[in-house]
């Protein structure tokens, strides 16, 4: 067991004065949800006090005495501004600090850039970043896996906020409510006959009659938005309070959206399509066109706006200011119409850009064409994926004896457990003490098991991306010419971060991973990998070739959803 060099007081940690001579090391934990730090009741949870063991086993094991602990409790590592994480830089600047000990990269950062920003401002005060988890160090193998480790933590976190889309996006294919219920209606919840928490939308007994009768006077056509606004707040109609904002009346924009939400024919919009809602309409349908009709009618022309939509938009960016590319339709006295990208800084006179319109289907051509140009030859594809997968392997056997650890406490628990159950069955402990004691094994059982689970679907995950975005790039061309158009946005938006257009060429701007796996010297230290690796080569030999590999980043693929056409 490790001797704490800190000194417990409330919820903070004040350190103890290391021996002389001692390395000095700073720890840094982080949950991402206040739901996570306050965990079973206590003011630290599970996760926190997990980290902290963690990291002073770490410490020890490297010799050093850890001065000062800095805790983001309920911040996400999205962003870099977080109040103890810019409190630790600053300590690390001002402090003669040898480690900066995490228990995951994923702690610090879940996007690449803010990660390279942190480890630059640590390595320039001096100080080593060090995981607890992973073997994350200066050398060029450990860079590599540090790179490799903050790309997959980016990867995760951009794959779960897509989950999340998904299952909103079925929620509401069923006619479910997505988020909260607009003015006029009640979010709910309960639970069915067997347990279940189910939630629900219920009509707003005092709000629903003025909704309805701001519809049907606007229907009429003798009330402007503002009128309606006006009245509605002399009849009385609040919004409702949540614990951030109190209730007070509806503004002109709150009154607008209102009127042209089809939540209230009963419509469920998300994500721009149209689904029917399980929810009760407060208004009939032939009443809310009405009231689009003269929504319609009150829109002056010249507030109209007209949108273009293509599957370019949003990915083209011009190549002399930077700003981005925007759609206009031009047409001739013979009334044909000719689409062109134009530039958005000179089209708003932001910029001194001189750029001419250049023509869509030209940009389209030039994208097409540039596919036909990009992906990898077989012996490339097999050098990237051994050399990356030689690594993966190097990073779960550093584990191996955590997870040993980890098994062992899992079976220890476990007879415990019986030991447990026989004694009180023996009438040896009481029924409270029994329950107790069940209840805190239970809880560390399974905090074991879902790390022991969490490592094994890290690998496999790590090395299904690797996979994929490999897989990928055999037929890129060929994939990108059997798209439709919304597969084609999806396709370019994961492929390219931009796409300059110049006069009658493209500088496309690469998305990881797909700029480190089609970058030549990753590619010649893959072969060099495998030629070292090739034959009758010990181990050991093989490790070392490995090491000597340049640091590549790779940041695995968001993926493309729906599937690519096969």
């Amino acid at each position: 067991m490790y001797q704490s060099t800190t000194t417990v007081v409330g919820n903070t940690h004040e350190p103890s004065s290391p021996p002389v001579g001692t390395a000095l090391a700073v720890t840094y934990l982080r949950v991402s949800t206040k739901e996570q730090a306050e965990k079973g009741g206590t003011d630290e949870g599970f996760s926190i006090p997990a980290q902290r063991d963690a990291n002073h086993r770490k410490a020890e094991s490297l010799g050093a005495t850890i001065v000062e602990e800095f805790i983001d409790a309920g911040e996400s590592a999205r962003t870099a501004d977080r109040p103890d994480l810019m409190r630790m830089i600053e300590y690390v600047q001002t402090h003669k600090v040898a480690y900066c000990i995490v228990h995951k990269v994923d702690r610090l950062a879940r996007n690449r850039a803010d990660d390279v920003t942190i480890h630059l401002a640590l390595r320039d005060a001096g100080v080593m970043l060090v995981s607890a988890t992973e073997n994350i160090d200066e050398t060029p193998s450990g860079m590599l896996l540090h790179g490799i480790m903050s790309s997959i933590a980016e990867f995760y976190s951009r794959n779960l906020a897509t989950e999340v889309v998904k299952g909103m996006s079925q929620k509401a294919a069923n006619g479910g409510t997505v988020g909260k219920a607009p003015i006029g209606y009640l979010n709910t919840i309960f639970r069915d006959d067997v347990g279940r928490e189910v939630r629900g939308v219920t009509v707003d007994g005092d709000r629903a009659p003025l909704v309805e009768w701001a519809f049907k006077a606007y229907a009429s056509g003798d009330w402007t938005v503002s009128q309606i606004t006006d009245e509605l707040k002399d009849r009385g109609l609040v919004s409702v309070p949540t614990p951030r904002r109190h209730s007070g009346p509806l503004v002109v924009s709150s009154v607008h959206r209102m009127l042209t939400n089809p939540y209230y024919k009963g419509d469920i919009v998300y994500k721009g399509v149209l689904y029917r809602g399980q929810h009760e309409a407060l208004v009939p349908p032939e009443v809310w066109y009405q009231v689009q009709s003269v929504m319609a009618a009150h829109k002056s022309a010249a507030d109209a706006t007209q949108v273009h939509n293509h599957y370019l938009k949003g990915s083209v960016y011009c190549g002399q200011c930077g700003s981005r590319l925007i759609i206009s339709n031009a047409k001739n006295r013979h009334g044909s119409v000719y689409p062109y990208f134009v530039c958005a800084g000179r089209h708003a006179k932001r910029t001194s850009c001189t750029r001419q319109a250049v023509l869509i289907e030209m940009v389209e051509k030039l994208i097409e064409d540039y596919y036909t140009r990009v992906g990898l030859t077989p012996t490339h594809r097999d050098a990237l994926s051994g050399m990356l997968r030689f690594e993966f392997d190097r990073m779960m056997a550093a584990e191996t004896e955590e997870l040993s650890r980890l098994t062992t406490n899992r079976d220890e628990l476990e007879a415990e457990q019986l030991r447990l159950l026989r004694a009180y069955h023996a009438d040896a402990i009481p029924m409270n003490l029994m329950k107790k004691e069940q209840a805190r094994l239970v809880a560390e059982l399974d905090q074991i098991s879902s790390r022991l689970e969490q490592n094994h679907s890290e690998y496999a995950a790590i090395t299904d991306t690797l996979d994929k975005s490999l897989e990928v790039l055999d037929d890129i061309a060929g994939l990108y010419a059997r798209c439709d158009d919304v597969t084609r946005r999806m396709c370019n938006q994961a492929f390219f971060e931009k796409i300059y257009v110049d006069e009658d060429s493209i500088r496309p701007a690469l998305a990881e991973p797909f700029e480190t796996l089609l970058d030549p010297a990753v590619h010649a230290n893959a072969l060099t990998w495998a030629k070292n690796t090739h034959g009758a080569r010990t181990p050991a030999e093989s490790s070392s070739s490995a090491e000597g590999l340049n640091p590549v980043r790779l940041v695995p693929p968001t993926g493309f959803e729906p599937a690519l056409p096969p």
